[in-house]
């Protein structure tokens, strides 16, 4: 099946000289999520906008469900709904009305059935008749959503969604995401938050200064790049690392009571059993043994960090 976004050497230079994309090649899949990971000023949000028309491109080429943004920009953008990171909402408006609005604007007739079950599903039933000006910063962001659903796109970009929000409505939102895409839109979102992309994305892409380092299963990326680590709690404190385990290149605590092993878990021989042997060869003892793997957090950190 083709990808519902194609991506192809895009790059984006401003007038003042500054370069924010360089040659990004990247295909979205339909039906999956996404989430784009990258410090501010990565380019995270220059690369949604010019896929949905607010900036153009310098180079490179972008299609959307098999339409080209720019010579059938019409198609395209109807395709299309944008959350942007900021509260950009009138304040005399209904609710209601701001959603009708945005649904008329890309030509759809009327829908009461279809608006009514996505306030439901917003949790904004109960705010159908009232004025945004009176809404709390969390609602606003949940009618922002309802804007760009309004219309029933296929790819929805949710640009830092959760910016602001408390932890429950966080977690509405991840449960909303996910029932989206259970209805079979797709969904690209940029975040800061490394837990929201570990806790609903298939896919993470790490964006830094223009470039895309890596995009990759989730689970397939924290496998190929995360290391594990075995930490050995010993039963008593011990000066100095035996010269006997110097080739498993061991970390002492300062106190002495504990080892810590780092190894490669796709390796069929990760010493471990040879470590374990030798530590019990050399006369220590061990009181307790401890396994940690790398989470997606120190992934993006280390790649973020590699690429300066």
């Amino acid at each position: 099946m083709p990808p519902i976004v194609s991506i192809a050497n895009l790059s984006k230079t401003y007038d003042t000289g500054y370069q924010a994309l360089k040659q990004v090649n990247l295909d979205i899949h339909a039906g999956e999520i996404l989430a784009l990971l990258g410090p501010n000023g990565a380019g995270k949000t220059t690369l949604i906008s010019i896929i949905c028309g607010i900036v153009n491109a310098s180079g490179g080429s972008v299609t959307v469900g098999g339409h080209d943004i720019v010579k059938d920009y019409r198609i395209t953008r109807s395709l299309i709904g944008l959350v942007p990171q900021e509260l950009t909402l009138g304040a005399f408006e209904t609710v209601w009305h701001t959603l009708c609005f945005s649904r008329g604007l890309f030509g759809k007739k009327p829908d009461p059935r279809y608006l009514d079950q996505l306030l439901k599903d917003l949790s904004l039933s109960d705010k159908k008749h009232t004025l945004l000006m009176f809404l709390s910063g969390g609602m606003k962001r949940r009618v922002l959503i309802g804007k760009a659903l309004a219309h029933q796109p296929t790819v929805l970009f949710l640009d830092e969604p959760t910016a602001g929000v408390d932890v429950e409505l966080r977690k509405d939102m991840w449960a909303l995401v996910r029932r989206l895409r259970e209805s079979g839109v797709t969904i690209i979102l940029t975040t800061h938050y490394i837990e929201e992309a570990e806790a609903i994305a298939d896919r993470v892409g790490v964006i830094d200064h223009g470039e895309l380092l890596v995009v990759d299963d989730k689970q397939a990326l924290m496998h190929k790049l995360g290391k594990r680590q075995l930490t050995i709690e010993l039963d008593s404190a011990q000066a100095s690392l035996p010269a006997a385990l110097t080739p498993w290149n061991l970390e002492m605590s300062t106190d002495g009571g504990r080892m810590t092993y780092t190894y490669d878990p796709l390796k069929a021989n990760t010493g471990i059993d040879a470590l374990l042997q030798a530590v019990r060869a050399a006369g220590l003892g061990i009181k307790d043994l401890q396994t940690k793997k790398t989470s997606l957090e120190e992934i993006f950190v280390n790649m973020v960090h590699q690429s300066k």
